[in-house]
Formats: structure tokens, C-alpha cells, sequence
């Protein structure tokens, strides 16, 4: 294999091994790079020699990368985001400022779009760019500057820092509420629950918070939903009862489309954080939304 300049191997090589490393699949990198899979095990073959070590275990069906492959496509990985990110501002130079923001749909609605219009105003030169997706994976993607994520604030390479802690409550409509007297946090047990499971583990479910509020129950009348805007509005209509972030449901309590439903009220175990990429220097656009964010927040 020829050499490049800075001692490098074949740059197609590279990038059919890091398709291949991401994907852990000959297929399904050949497919995104537009070569067949032959080609493509033919690159990896070629860059294993030159470089004199295994990258991949070829089990049956299925990739796995060995402790040498695991590094190199590390490196890669990084240097391409690190190419990409510098390719993308140099497209934009010239362009309108812009900057990229992923968030929950009930993040986006609740919190967020209520309080925009002050930033809009204070900073009409900047474009802001919403990738809202309840998929985590979804708001992950490159090229987003900034996320806010739910979480313990340890998130793999990136840099994350404290927007707020919050409560959970009960909630329900008024009507509801009017049919379905609640004295007691052991109350709520033997109403219709309305659950956000399966979306984020790290959500609280009501088993969770009926426990942490002291009244534990096995049985439970639980209607799951995987979207939390879709479960506040069946709240809102009557539905039944839903866990409320204090953070996100204010709103809802202030117009009174929503009521607390019991005293009960517990710390929630997780926290709202404003996270961004270790490995990609903010931009300038960025800096300045993330320092509004935590102004806000605050």
C-alpha cells in the first residue's frame, strides 16, 4: 500500500475501515459508501497487512473489533467529526450565523419555546436550528452544537454542565379531579396512571415515585405512552393521572389546564443538563446560547 504524506495509509482504506467499524457490518458500510462489500473487505484486508495487526474478529455473521481496531477507529472517528466540524464553518462563512440545538419534545414546548422569543430579540443575527426528537440517538447526531439532556450529567464525550434539578408531582385535569376525590398519595394506586416507559430508563415511572412518596403498590392501573406531550394532553383531557416535572408542567398549572393531584411530591433522581460535544471546540454562536440557556436556568 503507498504511503501519503504524513506517514498515512490509504485515505480510502481508512474510510472503508471506519464505515466498517461503525457499522460493524461489510454490508451496510458498502452501502453507505457506494462500493460493494468485497471492496470493502478487500480496504480493511489491505490497511490489517500494512499495519501488521488484526483490526477486526470475523465471527460468524458479525464484526467485532479487536483492542487495535477499537483504537484506530477511535482515532478516526475523532479526526473526520473533527474535519467535518471544520468543513461545515468554512461552508457557512459568509452565511447567516447559526446555531443547533437538540432537546426532547416536551423540553422544546414546555421550557424552552416560551422563553425564545427574548433570545431571538437580543440576538437577531443568529439562526437557531431545532433538532427535537423524544429518540435520544436522533438528537445525537453530528453536527448539533449544543443538547439538553436528562441524565446523572455523565454522558460519554461530552461535556456537560448543570441546567437545574427538579420535583415530580401528580397531576391531572380539574374535571378529573372533581370525579376522582384523592385524599391520600395511597390514593392515586387505584386510578388510570399515565406512564411514560420504554423512551429514556432514566425517567421515573410511577411505581418509582409511589414508592419514594412512602405508598408502594403492586397493582397499578398503568396506561403507557412513549412520547410525555402525548401524556400530559391525555392528562389535560381527562384521562387520568401523570408524573409532572414542576419544571415543564408550570405552565400547564398556571393556566390551570392541569392540577396537583396529591401533596405527594418527590426530588427527581435525575437532572436537566446542557451538554456539547468534549472533542468540538464551541462556536461562537454557541457560547452565546449556552450562556443564555444557563442564565435562564438559573
Amino acid at each position: 500500500m503507498v504511503r501519503r504524506h504524513y506517514d498515512l495509509p490509504s485515505l480510502n482504506a481508512l474510510a472503508a475501515f471506519e464505515a466498517a467499524a461503525r457499522h460493524l457490518s461489510l454490508t451496510r458500510a458498502a452501502t453507505e459508501l457506494s462500493v460493494t462489500p468485497g471492496a470493502v473487505s478487500k480496504q480493511v484486508k489491505a490497511l490489517e497487512d500494512e499495519i501488521g495487526r488484526p483490526l477486526f474478529l470475523r465471527l460468524h455473521r458479525a464484526l467485532e473489533l479487536t483492542p487495535e481496531g477499537h483504537a484506530v477507529y477511535q482515532s478516526l472517528k475523532d479526526a473526520f467529526e473533527r474535519v467535518s466540524s471544520t468543513i461545515r464553518q468554512v461552508g457557512l462563512s459568509g452565511s447567516p450565523r447559526s446555531v443547533s440545538i437538540g432537546t426532547t419534545m416536551a423540553f422544546a414546548q414546555l421550557w424552552l419555546m416560551p422563553r425564545l422569543g427574548d433570545f431571538w430579540t437580543a440576538h437577531q443575527d443568529i439562526v437557531l436550528d431545532h433538532i427535537i426528537s423524544d429518540r435520544q440517538h436522533e438528537a445525537n447526531r453530528a453536527g448539533v452544537d449544543l443538547r439538553v439532556r436528562y441524565g446523572d450529567g455523565s454522558f460519554t464525550d461530552e461535556t456537560a454542565t448543570l441546567l437545574f434539578g427538579d420535583r415530580i408531582i401528580a397531576v391531572a385535569s380539574p374535571a378529573f379531579l372533581a370525579r376522582h376525590k384523592v385524599k391520600s398519595v395511597q390514593d392515586l394506586s387505584s386510578l388510570p396512571l399515565l406512564s411514560v416507559e420504554g423512551v429514556d430508563w432514566t425517567w421515573t415511572t410511577w411505581a418509582d415515585f409511589l414508592k419514594a412518596a412512602g405508598a408502594p403498590h403492586r397493582r397499578l392501573n398503568v396506561r403507557r405512552f412513549n412520547s410525555y406531550v402525548i401524556a400530559l394532553q391525555a392528562a389535560q383531557a381527562g384521562q387520568g393521572v401523570a408524573l409532572g416535572w414542576m419544571s415543564l408542567v408550570k405552565p400547564l398549572l398556571a393556566r390551570k389546564l392541569l392540577a396537583k393531584a396529591s401533596p405527594a411530591e418527590i426530588a427527581a433522581p435525575q437532572s436537566f443538563y446542557l451538554t456539547w460535544p468534549t472533542r468540538q471546540p464551541l462556536k461562537t454562536e454557541a457560547e452565546i446560547l449556552r450562556d443564555w440557556l444557563l442564565a435562564q436556568a438559573a
